[in-house]
């Protein structure tokens, strides 16, 4: 089967915003009494915003203490904090090798897809100023279930019209890997202590055509 599509995880794949929202979690924590630092950050990582909120409360043992509402809050003061610092982006922001990568795509008629679960991805992509790379960007709002479970990348492969089977998903992960893996499509990690990808790579830039193309063709 030909190579149809490559679908990008954005935070760590395409630019890294984790010291972002780390900073916008670390505040709201301490608002009710939680110390988190960059390690217990990286927990966070490639979950929902209620699921992240979720995890610092355990970890301050006090999960049982907010109402639905008030975690709801919280999540609408962390999204608030980190959307203000988002306006430091620029097109510089995007990491080494990428927009490379998404030009050689596109001359090769390969579509692109982007499965977050950030609901700020547009807004990212058009501050980095490639959101015209993207052929679709599903849409974690309509999405019940977040990664590990596969339903972002399967709603991405479903937008680009293409069957998982014809596609590679990238991650940097541990939960994006386990939910391209499990939507059926072919998995690239980026980084270290990752485990199931087909594919691991050090950094992106890394991730170049021939390095896919390659590993497609392998992995056949």
């Amino acid at each position: 089967m030909k190579l149809q599509a490559i679908v990008f995880d954005l935070d760590g794949v395409i630019t890294d915003t984790a010291h972002l929202h780390f900073l916008a979690w670390q505040q709201v924590a301490a608002d009710v009494g939680i110390a988190i630092d960059e390690e217990f950050n990286d927990t966070l990582k490639g979950i929902s915003r209620g699921e992240s909120l979720l995890s610092i409360l355990r970890h301050g043992g006090k999960e049982g203490e907010f109402s639905e509402q008030a975690r709801e809050a919280l999540a609408a003061r962390k999204n608030a904090l980190y959307v203000h610092s988002l306006r430091d982006l620029t097109a510089d922001s995007i990491l080494p090798g990428i927009r490379e990568l998404l030009g050689e795509l596109r001359a090769r008629q390969i579509a692109i897809g982007l499965a977050s679960v950030s609901l700020n991805a547009p807004a990212i992509l058009r501050a980095l100023e490639i959101e015209h790379f993207f052929d679709y960007c599903a849409d974690a709002g309509k999405v019940a279930r977040s990664k590990p479970d596969p339903a972002i990348f399967l709603a991405a492969c479903q937008g680009l019209g293409i069957p998982p089977q014809a596609c590679i998903g990238i991650e940097d992960a541990q939960a994006g890997i386990d939910a391209i893996n499990a939507s059926g499509m072919r998995s690239v990690g980026i980084g270290s202590g990752l485990t199931g990808a087909g594919l691991l790579l050090p950094a992106t830039d890394s991730l170049t055509w021939p390095c896919l193309s390659a590993f497609w063709q392998h992995d056949k």
